[in-house]
């Protein structure tokens, strides 16, 4: 994974395992039913800390049904003597309030801007939105290796600022 930086970002990312209307017809289903998106899923929850220029510090995978601020606070708390994070209200929990986390509200701080992004081109390029994995394992082993591949890909060809100082992110030519 990358080291941290000064400013990062985390966000949590649902990922459907099974269609909500199939829960439960299984003994052996191993996501849980949980909001993402404002949409009901059956699945899993992906948590990604950024850093500064995009790439993946640390993660975390847990079932659809955790909330962010309890099942992911970890990720925040490794990071506490290197990194600002900045994450949605969400990761708001009462009693915990680190002092390198910063809730940002909807249409503030548009560095966070960086995170959907990155989802983005999971959804797209690594076909990350629903999978079809049956054993939880194997759920978190194909989390771990997009993980890795993911910085390793954009990566390729070095991460070169444009003059306002920002870094395109693209791994669009690895798409298949």
């Amino acid at each position: 994974m990358a080291d941290p930086s000064l400013i990062g970002v985390i966000d949590s990312y649902g990922i459907e395992l099974i269609h909500p209307r199939r829960e439960g017809r299984s003994s052996e289903q191993i996501g849980k039913k949980g909001i993402s998106n404002q949409r009901w899923i059956v699945g899993g929850k992906l948590c990604l800390l950024l850093n500064h220029l995009g790439l993946i510090v640390a993660w975390d995978v847990d079932t659809a049904n955790v909330y962010d601020g309890s099942a992911f606070q970890h990720l925040v708390e490794t990071v506490a003597e290197e990194m600002l994070v900045f994450a949605d209200p969400h990761f708001a929990k009462s009693g915990w309030n680190p002092p390198n986390l910063k809730i940002c509200a909807k249409g503030t701080w548009n560095d966070r801007m960086i995170i959907e992004t990155v989802l983005s081109m999971l959804t797209v390029v690594c076909h990350f939105k629903k999978v079809g994995h049956r054993v939880w394992d194997y759920f978190k082993s194909r989390v771990g290796y997009t993980m890795a591949l993911f910085n390793i890909l954009v990566q390729w060809h070095g991460l070169q600022p444009a003059d306002d100082g920002f870094v395109h992110l693209s791994i669009a030519e690895f798409g298949l």
